[in-house]
């Protein structure tokens, strides 16, 4: 039994299979139960009976015109209340639309999860074109700007394996350590066409009041329009922004 106050150790089957039905439904607008099943690795009968569950739930709804399914409402209630306590989001927005304004690239804010960092608010840029800026999308820990502040200012450790997302992502674990000090020592980050080609990204951190990494404010935009050269102007009204962030959350200067 766990201790009071404590999370079990102990996990059930049937909830993770929940879980993963939501995950491979956040990734696709619909599926069927059968298509759910193949990717899930489970028999339809099983995952139908999970789905039924969910839809009970809200979590997941049903379309009866093509009998597949597809993400429930209540899911925007239940990330609504999350997003709500997250103090720094509602601090940090005025910011990023600040940015996204003068500096004409898209702006987000992350914060830290395991293992990557999650979006929890995006600004796009006035000359939006396509791009993977969205809330929940993480942030990929060792491929990304705001993943390298995550690593480098909250203590998480990068995965065993260093997926390639790119021929610039950095695989080597022993690089990405190096590349994580850097960011320490100069305390922001960059990844140029490291998780996207053809997107330039930079990141900074913003802190709480108590010294503990709050969320990360990042800028992204297509390469040649944002890149190397137009990322280093903008940083220091990144990082501005990002002090910004921190004071207004009751942070001391770092």
């Amino acid at each position: 039994m766990a201790k009071t106050g404590q999370p079990s150790t102990a996990r059930v089957a049937s909830a993770q299979r929940s879980l993963a039905i939501l995950d491979v439904l956040a990734d696709e607008p619909t599926l069927g139960t059968n298509e759910l099943a193949r990717r899930l690795g489970t028999s339809a009968s099983t995952t139908s009976r999970q789905l039924a569950t969910l839809v009970e739930a809200g979590l997941v709804e049903h379309v009866p015109a093509t009998g597949r399914y597809r993400l429930g409402i209540r899911l925007v209630a239940l990330a609504t209340s999350v997003l709500a306590r997250l103090d720094v989001r509602a601090i940090a927005h005025p910011h990023l639309e600040a940015l996204a304004a003068d500096l004409g690239e898209t702006a987000t804010l992350s914060v830290p999860a395991d293992p990557d960092a999650i979006t929890v608010d995006v600004v796009r840029s006035p000359r939006y074109i396509a791009d993977g800026s969205r809330l929940g999308r993480p942030s990929i820990a060792h491929a990304s700007a705001a993943g390298k502040v995550m690593l480098a200012f909250d203590g998480m450790r990068p995965p065993r394996e260093l997926q390639a997302y790119t021929p610039r992502t950095i695989t080597d674990p022993g690089e990405l350590e190096a590349e994580v000090e850097r960011v320490r020592k100069r305390g922001w980050a960059d990844a140029f066409e490291e998780r996207e080609l053809g997107l330039n990204a930079i990141a900074a951190p913003v802190w709480s009041s108590d010294g503990a990494l709050a969320g990360i404010v990042a800028l992204q935009g297509p390469i040649p329009r944002f890149g190397k050269a137009a990322a280093r102007a903008a940083l220091p009204s990144l990082r501005e922004h990002a002090a910004a962030i921190s004071s207004e959350l009751g942070s001391e200067s770092r």
